[in-house]
Protein backbone atom coordinates (compact mmCIF):
# COMPACT_ATOMS: atom_id res chain seq x y z
CA UNK A 1 0.00 0.00 0.00
CA UNK A 2 2.92 2.34 0.64
CA UNK A 3 3.91 2.21 -3.04
CA UNK A 4 0.28 2.64 -4.07
CA UNK A 5 0.01 5.78 -1.93
CA UNK A 6 3.20 7.13 -3.52
CA UNK A 7 1.58 6.61 -6.92
CA UNK A 8 -1.54 8.31 -5.60
CA UNK A 9 0.45 11.41 -4.60
CA UNK A 10 1.59 11.83 -8.20
CA UNK A 11 -1.98 11.33 -9.42
CA UNK A 12 -3.23 13.94 -6.95
CA UNK A 13 -0.77 16.52 -8.28
CA UNK A 14 -1.72 15.66 -11.87
CA UNK A 15 -5.45 15.91 -11.12
CA UNK A 16 -5.31 19.59 -10.14
CA UNK A 17 -2.97 20.75 -12.91
CA UNK A 18 -4.55 23.39 -15.13
CA UNK A 19 -3.43 25.81 -17.81
CA UNK A 20 -3.78 28.55 -15.17
CA UNK A 21 -0.66 28.39 -12.93
CA UNK A 22 -2.28 30.39 -10.11
CA UNK A 23 -5.29 28.05 -9.86
CA UNK A 24 -2.94 25.06 -9.89
CA UNK A 25 -0.94 26.60 -7.05
CA UNK A 26 -3.98 27.38 -4.90
CA UNK A 27 -5.72 24.05 -5.57
CA UNK A 28 -2.55 22.15 -4.71
CA UNK A 29 -1.74 24.05 -1.52
CA UNK A 30 -3.06 21.46 0.94
CA UNK A 31 -1.92 18.54 -1.21
CA UNK A 32 1.64 19.78 -0.82
CA UNK A 33 1.07 20.28 2.92
CA UNK A 34 0.73 16.51 3.25
CA UNK A 35 -1.87 14.51 5.13
CA UNK A 36 -2.64 11.00 6.28
CA UNK A 37 -4.55 10.12 3.06
CA UNK A 38 -6.94 7.99 5.14
CA UNK A 39 -9.74 8.11 2.58
CA UNK A 40 -7.75 7.00 -0.48
CA UNK A 41 -6.05 4.43 1.75
CA UNK A 42 -9.47 3.00 2.51
CA UNK A 43 -10.30 2.89 -1.21
CA UNK A 44 -7.12 0.92 -1.87
CA UNK A 45 -7.53 -1.43 1.10
CA UNK A 46 -11.20 -2.08 0.33
CA UNK A 47 -10.43 -2.92 -3.28
CA UNK A 48 -7.80 -5.40 -2.06
CA UNK A 49 -9.95 -7.05 0.59
CA UNK A 50 -10.33 -10.35 -1.30
CA UNK A 51 -6.71 -10.61 -2.49
CA UNK A 52 -4.74 -13.39 -0.84
CA UNK A 53 -1.47 -11.84 -2.03
CA UNK A 54 -0.64 -8.11 -2.08
CA UNK A 55 -0.66 -6.64 -5.59
CA UNK A 56 -0.37 -3.12 -6.99
CA UNK A 57 -3.66 -1.22 -7.11
CA UNK A 58 -5.34 -0.90 -10.49
CA UNK A 59 -5.49 2.53 -12.11
CA UNK A 60 -9.25 2.73 -11.52
CA UNK A 61 -8.70 2.14 -7.80
CA UNK A 62 -6.22 5.01 -7.66
CA UNK A 63 -8.67 7.18 -9.60
CA UNK A 64 -11.29 6.45 -6.94
CA UNK A 65 -8.76 7.29 -4.23
CA UNK A 66 -7.89 10.61 -5.86
CA UNK A 67 -11.59 11.47 -6.22
CA UNK A 68 -12.43 10.97 -2.54
CA UNK A 69 -9.31 12.86 -1.41
CA UNK A 70 -10.21 15.81 -3.65
CA UNK A 71 -13.69 15.89 -2.09
CA UNK A 72 -12.09 15.89 1.36
CA UNK A 73 -9.68 18.69 0.42
CA UNK A 74 -12.42 20.77 -1.21
CA UNK A 75 -14.50 20.49 1.95
CA UNK A 76 -11.51 21.66 4.03
CA UNK A 77 -11.11 24.76 1.83
CA UNK A 78 -14.77 25.61 2.42
CA UNK A 79 -14.65 24.76 6.15
CA UNK A 80 -11.70 27.07 6.69
CA UNK A 81 -13.57 29.94 5.07
CA UNK A 82 -16.58 29.37 7.31
CA UNK A 83 -14.38 29.06 10.41
CA UNK A 84 -12.09 31.94 9.39
CA UNK A 85 -9.25 29.52 10.09
CA UNK A 86 -5.69 30.76 9.75
CA UNK A 87 -3.79 27.47 9.90
CA UNK A 88 -4.34 24.02 8.45
CA UNK A 89 -1.83 21.15 8.62
CA UNK A 90 0.75 23.48 10.15
CA UNK A 91 0.69 25.82 7.15
CA UNK A 92 -1.33 28.94 6.39
CA UNK A 93 -4.86 28.08 5.31
CA UNK A 94 -5.82 28.88 1.73
CA UNK A 95 -8.21 31.64 2.83
CA UNK A 96 -5.54 33.20 5.05
CA UNK A 97 -3.01 33.13 2.23
CA UNK A 98 -5.17 34.13 -0.74
CA UNK A 99 -8.52 35.31 0.64
CA UNK A 100 -11.98 33.81 0.98
CA UNK A 101 -13.10 34.23 -2.62
CA UNK A 102 -10.12 32.36 -4.06
CA UNK A 103 -10.42 29.66 -1.37
CA UNK A 104 -14.09 29.09 -2.24
CA UNK A 105 -13.40 28.93 -5.96
CA UNK A 106 -10.46 26.56 -5.45
CA UNK A 107 -12.63 24.35 -3.24
CA UNK A 108 -15.29 24.30 -5.96
CA UNK A 109 -12.61 23.39 -8.51
CA UNK A 110 -11.46 20.43 -6.38
CA UNK A 111 -15.04 19.14 -6.07
CA UNK A 112 -15.51 19.52 -9.82
CA UNK A 113 -12.33 17.56 -10.52
CA UNK A 114 -13.47 14.85 -8.10
CA UNK A 115 -16.82 14.58 -9.88
CA UNK A 116 -15.10 14.34 -13.26
CA UNK A 117 -12.90 11.48 -12.03
CA UNK A 118 -15.86 9.68 -10.45
CA UNK A 119 -17.76 9.90 -13.75
CA UNK A 120 -14.91 8.06 -15.46
CA UNK A 121 -15.58 5.10 -13.11
CA UNK A 122 -19.24 4.71 -14.10
CA UNK A 123 -22.64 6.06 -13.21
CA UNK A 124 -22.95 4.28 -9.86
CA UNK A 125 -19.69 5.71 -8.51
CA UNK A 126 -20.51 9.14 -9.94
CA UNK A 127 -23.95 9.13 -8.30
CA UNK A 128 -22.52 7.86 -5.02
CA UNK A 129 -19.90 10.60 -4.83
CA UNK A 130 -22.42 13.30 -5.77
CA UNK A 131 -24.79 12.10 -3.04
CA UNK A 132 -21.90 12.07 -0.56
CA UNK A 133 -21.03 15.69 -1.33
CA UNK A 134 -24.65 16.46 -0.52
CA UNK A 135 -24.36 14.58 2.77
CA UNK A 136 -21.25 16.57 3.65
CA UNK A 137 -23.18 19.78 3.12
CA UNK A 138 -26.14 18.54 5.17
CA UNK A 139 -23.86 17.62 8.07
CA UNK A 140 -22.16 20.98 7.98
CA UNK A 141 -25.48 22.84 7.88
CA UNK A 142 -26.69 20.88 10.92
CA UNK A 143 -23.58 21.99 12.76
CA UNK A 144 -24.04 25.62 11.71
CA UNK A 145 -27.64 25.59 12.91
CA UNK A 146 -26.43 24.61 16.39
CA UNK A 147 -23.58 27.12 16.54
CA UNK A 148 -23.62 28.89 19.90
CA UNK A 149 -26.42 26.66 21.19
CA UNK A 150 -25.55 25.17 24.61
CA UNK A 151 -28.70 23.03 24.34
CA UNK A 152 -27.36 21.14 21.33
CA UNK A 153 -28.44 17.52 21.67
CA UNK A 154 -26.25 14.49 21.31
CA UNK A 155 -28.60 13.24 18.60
CA UNK A 156 -28.09 16.42 16.57
CA UNK A 157 -24.32 16.12 17.03
CA UNK A 158 -24.35 12.51 15.81
CA UNK A 159 -26.47 13.39 12.77
CA UNK A 160 -24.00 16.14 11.91
CA UNK A 161 -20.85 14.01 12.12
CA UNK A 162 -22.57 11.18 10.25
CA UNK A 163 -22.92 13.59 7.33
CA UNK A 164 -19.80 15.72 7.49
CA UNK A 165 -17.29 12.96 8.28
CA UNK A 166 -18.62 9.39 8.32
CA UNK A 167 -20.35 9.60 4.94
CA UNK A 168 -17.11 10.20 2.99
CA UNK A 169 -15.23 7.46 4.82
CA UNK A 170 -18.10 5.05 4.13
CA UNK A 171 -18.09 6.11 0.49
CA UNK A 172 -14.32 5.62 0.26
CA UNK A 173 -14.71 1.99 1.30
CA UNK A 174 -17.72 1.51 -0.97
CA UNK A 175 -15.95 2.93 -4.02
CA UNK A 176 -13.02 0.59 -3.44
CA UNK A 177 -15.36 -2.38 -3.30
CA UNK A 178 -17.37 -1.30 -6.34
CA UNK A 179 -14.36 -0.59 -8.54
CA UNK A 180 -12.85 -3.97 -7.59
CA UNK A 181 -16.10 -5.73 -8.55
CA UNK A 182 -16.65 -7.29 -5.11
CA UNK A 183 -19.98 -8.93 -4.30
CA UNK A 184 -22.69 -6.71 -2.82
CA UNK A 185 -22.68 -8.16 0.72
CA UNK A 186 -18.94 -7.47 0.95
CA UNK A 187 -19.38 -3.94 -0.44
CA UNK A 188 -22.14 -3.27 2.10
CA UNK A 189 -19.98 -4.60 4.95
CA UNK A 190 -17.10 -2.36 3.89
CA UNK A 191 -19.47 0.61 3.75
CA UNK A 192 -20.67 -0.07 7.29
CA UNK A 193 -17.08 -0.35 8.47
CA UNK A 194 -16.28 3.05 6.94
CA UNK A 195 -19.35 4.63 8.54
CA UNK A 196 -18.52 3.36 12.04
CA UNK A 197 -14.86 4.24 11.62
CA UNK A 198 -15.87 7.74 10.51
CA UNK A 199 -18.05 8.29 13.57
CA UNK A 200 -15.20 7.18 15.85
CA UNK A 201 -12.74 9.30 13.88
CA UNK A 202 -14.74 12.50 14.33
CA UNK A 203 -15.38 11.93 18.04
CA UNK A 204 -11.64 11.42 18.55
CA UNK A 205 -10.94 14.55 16.51
CA UNK A 206 -13.31 16.51 18.73
CA UNK A 207 -11.62 15.12 21.85
CA UNK A 208 -8.23 16.21 20.52
CA UNK A 209 -9.54 19.74 20.00
CA UNK A 210 -10.12 19.79 23.76
CA UNK A 211 -6.97 18.10 25.05
CA UNK A 212 -4.20 18.33 22.44
CA UNK A 213 -1.62 21.03 21.75
CA UNK A 214 -1.62 23.23 18.66
CA UNK A 215 1.48 21.40 17.39
CA UNK A 216 -0.21 18.02 17.78
CA UNK A 217 -3.29 19.16 15.86
CA UNK A 218 -1.59 21.20 13.14
CA UNK A 219 -4.11 23.97 13.90
CA UNK A 220 -5.17 25.93 17.03
CA UNK A 221 -6.66 23.81 19.81
CA UNK A 222 -9.97 24.85 21.35
CA UNK A 223 -11.04 26.20 17.97
CA UNK A 224 -14.49 24.60 18.18
CA UNK A 225 -15.28 26.48 21.39
CA UNK A 226 -14.04 29.70 19.83
CA UNK A 227 -16.47 29.12 16.98
CA UNK A 228 -19.37 28.19 19.28
CA UNK A 229 -19.36 24.57 18.10
CA UNK A 230 -20.19 22.34 21.04
CA UNK A 231 -18.99 18.81 20.36
CA UNK A 232 -19.58 15.59 22.31
CA UNK A 233 -17.12 16.24 25.19
CA UNK A 234 -18.75 19.64 25.76
CA UNK A 235 -22.30 18.29 25.44
CA UNK A 236 -21.50 15.64 28.06
CA UNK A 237 -19.79 18.22 30.31
CA UNK A 238 -22.84 20.48 30.17
CA UNK A 239 -24.86 17.65 31.69
CA UNK A 240 -22.67 17.45 34.81
CA UNK A 241 -22.30 19.58 37.94
CA UNK A 242 -19.82 21.68 35.95
CA UNK A 243 -22.57 22.48 33.46
CA UNK A 244 -23.91 25.75 34.92
CA UNK A 245 -20.43 27.28 35.21
CA UNK A 246 -19.53 26.10 31.72
CA UNK A 247 -22.78 27.45 30.32
CA UNK A 248 -22.08 30.86 31.88
CA UNK A 249 -18.64 30.94 30.23
CA UNK A 250 -19.99 29.98 26.83
CA UNK A 251 -22.82 32.50 27.06
CA UNK A 252 -20.47 35.48 27.37
CA UNK A 253 -17.73 36.92 25.20
CA UNK A 254 -15.57 34.02 24.03
CA UNK A 255 -12.00 35.23 24.51
CA UNK A 256 -8.83 33.13 24.62
CA UNK A 257 -9.00 33.20 28.42
CA UNK A 258 -12.64 32.07 28.34
CA UNK A 259 -11.79 29.17 26.07
CA UNK A 260 -8.92 28.08 28.33
CA UNK A 261 -11.25 28.10 31.34
CA UNK A 262 -13.92 26.22 29.42
CA UNK A 263 -11.41 23.58 28.30
CA UNK A 264 -10.36 23.02 31.90
CA UNK A 265 -13.98 22.60 32.99
CA UNK A 266 -14.70 20.11 30.21
CA UNK A 267 -11.68 18.01 31.19
CA UNK A 268 -12.52 18.19 34.91
CA UNK A 269 -16.14 17.16 34.26
CA UNK A 270 -15.27 13.76 32.81
CA UNK A 271 -16.82 14.76 29.48
CA UNK A 272 -13.63 13.88 27.60
CA UNK A 273 -13.51 10.37 29.07
CA UNK A 274 -17.20 9.81 28.31
CA UNK A 275 -16.67 10.95 24.72
CA UNK A 276 -13.71 8.57 24.46
CA UNK A 277 -15.98 5.73 25.60
CA UNK A 278 -18.36 6.62 22.76
CA UNK A 279 -15.45 6.61 20.29
CA UNK A 280 -14.45 3.18 21.57
CA UNK A 281 -18.02 1.98 21.03
CA UNK A 282 -17.97 3.06 17.37
CA UNK A 283 -14.48 1.58 16.93
CA UNK A 284 -15.72 -1.76 18.28
CA UNK A 285 -18.59 -1.65 15.78
CA UNK A 286 -16.09 -0.99 12.98
CA UNK A 287 -13.93 -3.91 14.14
CA UNK A 288 -16.98 -6.18 14.33
CA UNK A 289 -17.75 -5.38 10.68
CA UNK A 290 -14.29 -6.58 9.69
CA UNK A 291 -14.96 -10.01 11.20
CA UNK A 292 -17.30 -10.77 8.29
CA UNK A 293 -14.55 -10.06 5.73
CA UNK A 294 -11.81 -12.40 4.43
CA UNK A 295 -8.75 -12.67 6.68
CA UNK A 296 -6.38 -10.91 4.29
CA UNK A 297 -3.61 -8.35 4.61
CA UNK A 298 -6.01 -5.58 3.57
CA UNK A 299 -8.53 -6.55 6.26
CA UNK A 300 -5.73 -6.57 8.83
CA UNK A 301 -4.65 -3.10 7.68
CA UNK A 302 -8.16 -1.74 8.27
CA UNK A 303 -8.11 -3.36 11.71
CA UNK A 304 -4.82 -1.65 12.56
CA UNK A 305 -6.21 1.69 11.40
CA UNK A 306 -9.20 1.23 13.71
CA UNK A 307 -7.01 0.40 16.71
CA UNK A 308 -4.83 3.42 15.99
CA UNK A 309 -7.87 5.70 16.24
CA UNK A 310 -8.13 5.27 19.99
CA UNK A 311 -4.35 5.47 20.38
CA UNK A 312 -4.53 8.98 18.86
CA UNK A 313 -6.69 10.13 21.77
CA UNK A 314 -4.78 8.27 24.46
CA UNK A 315 -1.52 10.12 24.05
CA UNK A 316 -2.67 13.60 25.13
CA UNK A 317 -5.06 12.11 27.68
CA UNK A 318 -2.28 10.18 29.38
CA UNK A 319 -4.60 7.17 29.36
CA UNK A 320 -2.82 3.86 29.88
Amino acid sequence: MGRDLERLESRLEESIHTEHPFLTEVAGHLIRAGGKRVRPGFVIASASIAQTRPAPADDDVLTGGVAVELVHLGSLYHDDVMDEAQVRRNVASVNAKWGNLRAILAGDFLLARASELAASLGTEVAGLLAATIGRLCEGQVRELQDTGNPDRTESSYTDSIEGKTASLLATSCRIGGLVAGLDRPTVDTLTEFGRCYGLAFQVVDDILDIVATDEHLGKPSGNDLHEGIYTLPVIRALGTVYGPQLRDLLGGTVSDATVRSALQLVQASGGVQEALDVARHYARQASASLEALPATTATAALGVATAHLIERARIPLGDS
